[in-house]
């Protein structure tokens, strides 16, 4: 999906060593490496949420920012899953 050109000065000196005369660079389509990192943030916000629920200091607004640190993170670790599955079939 993603390709990119390689600058000129570099097709003129790939073209002056090999018989090609033009490269191109493309890149795969998947999910990026860094969708551990969503992973680790949704554990570690689900963790924080169930921690803070028991504390005495519980109240809705700390619920509900942490509720809207979940919900990105919950949607991109569904997508995550969903690419894997697919990959694999």
């Amino acid at each position: 999906m993603l390709t990119t050109a390689v600058s000129s000065a570099a097709v003129s000196t790939a073209a002056a060593s090999t018989a090609a005369g033009a490269i191109s660079m493309t890149t795969n389509v998947g999910i990026p490496q860094y969708g551990v990192l969503a992973v680790i943030g949704l554990i570690a916000f689900l963790s924080a949420k169930e921690i803070l629920s028991a504390c005495s200091k519980w109240n809705p607004s700390i619920s509900c920012l942490l509720d809207l640190s979940i919900l990105p993170l919950l949607v991109s670790f569904a997508a995550i899953v969903v690419y894997k599955v697919v990959e694999i079939v």
